[in-house]
């Protein structure tokens, strides 16, 4: 499974370095603004893990509200992308979530993850991992395909299975990409998190109205907005170590 998610996001780096900020309104318009609001009000100093940090969007966010970011990502061409976009002002290396991570306990006060954990089949050790080097009150905050989406988009006969998925992505820069990644219930997700980290927030987001007369973002209000206002896409849960 690591290898597709590796091969798949290979391919898709240029996409996501030159498109996705601008033209991706499921990021845009939807999943980071719900993100950016749960994000502490006074980030200055905070050591933060962008954790799966793809072309380095919320790296660079982060950075200019004088957070120290260490920004990882399973595949080196996003790595890559990511250090292009935020040059010398933080350390951006491959890593996978996975394994046991290379940093010493205690080492940050928040880890971000946008939708990156479902590419993972096994969260408790990743968890327990955060858990490790996080500092004592501090936050985990991650988004994630929402499991009555993948349920509902993907018609699947079982909604407690846990189960590997596959869609295909049609990309300007890539052409087409198989995406594989994981399915869960509702229940296992807070569970596994619970196990580590008290809960503070769970947010099924809508699409932020804040954007929606902006020239560039009609045509995906007009696609997506009462579909994604009554449907979830994605979960966000906001959890701390106490």
């Amino acid at each position: 499974m690591k290898e597709k998610v590796l091969q798949a996001y290979e391919k898709l780096a240029k996409d996501y370095e030159i498109h996705v900020d601008i033209e991706s309104g499921h990021n845009a318009y939807y999943e980071r603004p719900a993100m950016m609001k749960l994000m502490p009000s006074d980030m200055r100093e905070l050591a933060v893990l962008d954790a799966g940090c793809a072309a380095g969007w919320y790296s660079e966010q982060f950075i200019k509200r004088g957070s120290q970011v260490t920004a990882v990502d399973l595949s080196p061409a996003m790595v890559e992308a990511c250090k292009r976009r935020v040059g010398d002002e933080t350390a951006v290396f491959t890593c996978d979530l996975a394994e046991t991570l290379p940093f010493h306990n205690e080492t940050f006060n928040l880890i971000v993850s946008s939708l990156t954990l479902h590419y993972i089949d096994d969260w408790a050790p990743t968890f327990r991992e955060f858990h490790r080097i996080l500092k004592p009150g501090g936050c985990l905050i991650f988004s994630v395909h929402h499991p009555f989406m993948d349920f509902k988009h993907f018609d699947r006969p079982d909604y407690f299975a846990h189960e590997l998925l596959k869609e295909t992505w049609n990309k300007k820069e890539s052409g087409p990409v198989e995406v594989t990644f994981y399915r869960r219930p509702l229940q296992e997700i807070l569970n596994v998190t619970s196990a580590q980290f008290v809960i503070d927030r769970i947010v099924e987001p809508q699409p932020d109205i804040e954007f929606k007369d902006k020239p560039e973002s009609m045509d995906w209000y007009k696609r997506w907005f009462d579909r994604l206002s009554t449907n979830p896409h994605f979960l966000i849960v906001k959890a701390r170590k106490q």
